[in-house]
């Protein structure tokens, strides 16, 4: 299972992280799962969510059932919490240019049967997932795993309020599809449309479920 996670990161630093995302780190908070058994539980998956807190990432870390890795913002890998970040098997990625590598490496984790988590607006926002960028379809269209939505609603502290004490925050899993294989760049632009559709509709999902208008 080691194979699942990039070089020089270990499951049991990994695992710790884990137990630790489900739970000291998620005091602040009162975490409500849904559909969780959604998640396959073997073969190579692409996990996509909505991003609209700094929180979203380590809860999804501790919530969902499989071994995580992460592509996270490389503004993140610095001193300590860098060196943690990598040790456990997350990978860095610059925003808004090129990157292969952290793609690569995500597609090696793939292809072993592992996991990869992708925040397809590339930047926290309204989460709503009103563009999404390619790199999500192209990992899998490219290793032939299966896309797996998530929706994450209640890490927004909502414009003009002050500090919330122990918010809820609901994780919706949406189910599992798989996305054509057509070649060519058009094919590509069809493909990220089709996950941000899904990921934006589940995220409406879970808002309904919540009673919050967008």
């Amino acid at each position: 299972m080691t194979d699942q996670l990039p070089g020089g990161a270990s499951a049991r630093l990994h695992d710790i992280g884990r137990w630790i995302a489900r739970g000291p780190a998620r005091t602040p908070f009162r975490v409500r799962s849904h559909h969780v058994s959604r998640m396959p539980a073997e073969g190579p998956v692409v996990v996509v969510a909505n991003h609209s807190s700094m929180a979203d990432g380590p809860i999804l870390f501790g919530v969902l059932p499989r071994r995580v890795v992460f592509l996270i913002k490389q503004e993140m890998f610095k001193g300590v919490v860098g060196t943690l970040l990598r040790k456990i098997g997350q990978l860095a990625v610059r925003r808004g240019e090129p990157d292969r590598a952290p793609l690569l490496a995500a597609q090696k984790v793939l292809r072993a049967g592992g996991v990869v988590g992708v925040f397809p607006e590339g930047t926290r926002g309204a989460g709503d997932v009103a563009e999404a960028q390619r790199g999500a379809a192209w990992l899998a269209r490219s290793t032939g795993a299966v896309v797996v939505p998530v929706a994450c609603r209640g890490t927004r502290r909502p414009d003009g309020t002050g500090r919330r004490f122990r918010p809820v925050v609901d994780v919706l899993v949406g189910e599992p599809f798989e996305l054509p294989t057509d070649k060519g760049r058009q094919a590509l632009v069809k493909a990220t449309e089709q996950v941000r559709d899904r990921l934006a509709t589940l995220v409406a999902e879970l808002d309904s479920q919540r009673g919050e208008v967008r």
